[in-house]
């Protein structure tokens, strides 16, 4: 046995082939189990960070069909924030926290204009080239763009809930008029301060002094 093995090529090194030829087969193996585990790994995280994301939609879920307006105010904000982010950077309007606050929709409407509108003066500060009529022009559209926006996707949330209905949809819909119409009154006031700035100042007529003497 010991001259077959000595007089073959194969037998001249015994140990090197024999390891070579297991070590690749083996290799192969524990690469395509390394793959498989990874595989695995990856559908395990996935399906745990599916269940994250699922049972985060049940609270959110139950959150907003308990203050849908409440999500309305934040969304109209962040919409909002994001119009005036070029001008005045990150979260400009701070949201305050609603608990303990009228979550009406007129109580939310009054929140969502007043917190918007106060930065008028701000916005104007900003555009010191504008005319006055030009700044309030420029800063009404962009409130109500941000607006517009939050709006919009308090909607999508909702539906995508399936809660937008019934007195919750008519909530919104009407909290979405008192904004406009608080924009109008806002605007209309603002107009009018601006033109009697502008009106010349009337001197009083000069009384006429000793007639009849």
């Amino acid at each position: 046995m010991s001259q077959e093995n000595s007089s073959s090529p194969i037998g001249s090194r015994p140990s090197d082939p024999a390891a070579d030829f297991p070590r690749r087969t083996t290799d192969g193996s524990s690469a395509t189990g390394a793959a498989s585990a990874s595989t695995s790994s990856i559908k395990q995280a996935r399906i745990e960070q599916n269940a994250a994301i699922i049972q985060m939609s049940l609270d959110v879920s139950i959150s907003t069909k308990n203050q849908p307006l409440t999500l309305l105010l934040k969304t109209a904000i962040a919409g909002i924030n994001d119009q005036l982010k070029p001008e005045f950077g990150e979260n400009a309007i701070e949201a305050a926290s609603a608990s303990g606050q009228d979550n009406s929709a007129a109580g939310t409407a009054g929140r969502i204009v007043s917190l918007s509108t106060g930065f008028f003066e701000a916005y104007k500060a900003q555009h010191p080239d504008e005319s006055a009529d030009e700044a309030l022009t420029n800063f009404m559209a962009t409130i109500r763009k941000g607006f517009e926006t939050g709006y919009g996707e308090a909607q999508k949330i909702l539906q995508g809930l399936g809660v937008l209905q019934g007195d919750l949809a008519s909530d919104i819909e009407k909290t979405y008029s008192l904004v406009t119409a608080g924009y109008a009154d806002f605007e209309a006031a603002q107009r009018q301060l601006i033109k009697d700035a502008a009106a010349p100042t009337e001197s009083p007529a000069p009384t006429a002094s000793g007639s009849g003497s």
